[in-house]
């Protein structure tokens, strides 16, 4: 009997030894998660797009592919200057249009007759990828490439001989300009009701793109790398899966609902995040007539896009000399100070103390586990705090030894394990020493900035009210934005 009442202590024993060390092991991902170019992409946070093309010259938004392709003539073009600004500003990339609807091709695309090297341009020498591969690499920033699959130039669009020449455009564009960070597709298609409609061979096109440039995002209506956010104003969704169903669906009008697009999918089966396109100015090309959004405009795009687990790809148009124009490069400048000013000192940093309801494997000591609160504050991307495995709600508490004053409430999750939480609230005590809420959000995903009302507070608490797996944060930051004027 004694023996038999060891031999069942022991088993007990064994197996809250096995249950401890299970919570000391990272949590395992929670469904889709992004790959290595998915992550790196994401951290770039914000991009700049380059529409540029015979478009520029006419004043058109879309072309009609007649235009003779001499109307192709920037004076100064300077990719360096493009790349230089973009790095200044803070901008991880740029993408530019190398063929939009109307054919015209920005390089000497063998498969096409309607392109820079039938123009007068440079005597039909000029290679627009050539010098913005160069530049980007050595202002060391990422080289991408916009195609669109409509062309209204070409003789074989809207028959099944196309797609093997789209295919050749995409070999052309892809082999010979060095590394590719972003293939971006768009799906228009066709001219209208009695205009030529073309059957995309999405599949090949897709191929195609990663046996040439296996490390690419490919960008359009559903990914497979990145998505469209649905509009083009500057919001992702207050609500933003980084996930998306995309089985029965293609670019273009067999696209998701904008809704969708614009908080993909809660159960979605693969790893979609939003990229969020809008125009520094009204229209997509250059034009003088037009000027730069304002700085407090961009600063709230900034949070409806990047503050919402988006990336945010703003749209600079060279003009017509071929150069990024004095007072769009102002902006820019204007727009990286004060984020830098913005961002400039997380007041958390400040706190003398900082726990949580539960830590992983912490049992007595939360300090000694390597899923400490701690972590939060480190610096650190890929270290990280979460729970035990069956508890999905939580709370962090931030202590201050003197009152902080903020308006900007930063988290992240550590999305290389899944996106996890689903709701979430900020709590504080007041002045009169009881606890209130401030903010209450939905998603984090990669980045999540809560905007409030200036905020003066002591104890500071982020509640995981519910989160779909164990919750895995990497950063809790604090500001105190005193430039941008909105209304949380």
């Amino acid at each position: 009997m004694l023996k038999k009442f060891k031999v069942g202590w022991i088993f007990v024993l064994l197996c809250l030894m096995s249950t401890s060390q299970a919570q000391n092991l990272p949590p395992k991902p929670f469904g889709p998660t992004p790959s290595s170019a998915q992550l790196a992409w994401q951290k770039m946070e914000v991009n700049m797009f380059c529409h540029f093309g015979p478009n520029t010259f006419t004043g058109k938004e879309w072309g009609e592919g007649t235009e003779p392709e001499d109307v192709f003539n920037p004076t100064s073009l300077d990719c360096n200057q493009w790349a230089a600004t973009a790095k200044a500003a803070g901008f991880g990339g740029i993408i530019l249009t190398a063929k939009h609807h109307d054919g015209f091709c920005l390089w000497p695309n063998p498969a096409s007759k309607h392109t820079v090297k039938q123009s007068a341009w440079r005597k039909g020498g000029g290679d627009v990828l050539e010098e913005l591969s160069a530049a980007c690499q050595k202002a060391e920033i990422g080289f991408g490439i916009y195609i669109s699959p409509w062309d209204r130039n070409a003789p074989t669009y809207g028959t099944p001989k196309y797609n093997k020449v789209f295919l050749k455009t995409l070999r052309s564009a892809l082999s010979n300009y060095g590394p590719v960070f972003e293939q971006w597709f768009d799906g228009a298609n066709g001219e209208g009701p009695n205009g030529k409609r073309q059957v995309y061979d999405w599949p090949a096109f897709n191929n195609q793109v990663y046996a040439l440039q296996p490390a690419a995002v490919i960008f359009s209506d559903v990914g497979p790398g990145c998505r469209w956010v649905g509009n083009e104003e500057g919001k992702c969704g207050e609500t933003c899966w980084s996930r998306l169903d995309t089985k029965g669906r293609e670019p273009g009008k067999n696209a998701p609902s904008q809704d969708t697009l614009n908080g993909g999918n809660y159960n979605g089966a693969h790893w979609i995040p939003a990229e969020t396109d809008v125009s520094i100015r009204p229209g997509w090309f250059y034009r003088d007539s037009e000027h730069p959004k304002s700085l407090n405009e961009l600063l709230n795009i900034y949070y409806t896009s990047v503050g919402r687990n988006s990336l945010l790809l703003l749209n600079v148009p060279p003009d017509q000399r071929g150069l990024i124009a004095r007072e769009d490069s102002l902006r820019l400048m204007e727009f990286r100070t004060a984020l830098d000013a913005i961002f400039a000192h997380d007041l958390a940093q400040d706190a003398v103390r900082i726990s949580a309801s539960n830590t992983r494997g912490s049992q007595r000591d939360e300090a000694k586990t390597a899923f400490s609160p701690q972590s939060l504050l480190d610096g650190d991307y890929d270290t990280y705090w979460t729970t035990d495995d069956s508890v999905c709600s939580a709370e962090i508490a931030l202590v201050f030894a003197e009152s902080q004053t903020f308006n900007r409430i930063l988290l992240q999750e550590y999305i290389p394990l899944g996106q996890r939480v689903e709701r979430f609230r900020v709590d504080v005590f007041d002045e009169n020493g009881l606890r209130r809420t401030i903010a209450r959000g939905t998603t984090i995903g990669y980045k999540r900035i809560v905007l409030t009302e200036p905020c003066t507070t002591d104890n500071l608490y982020i509640v995981i009210e519910k989160a779909r797996a164990c919750p895995v944060l990497n950063k809790l930051a604090l500001y105190m934005d005193t430039i941008t004027q909105t209304t949380p």
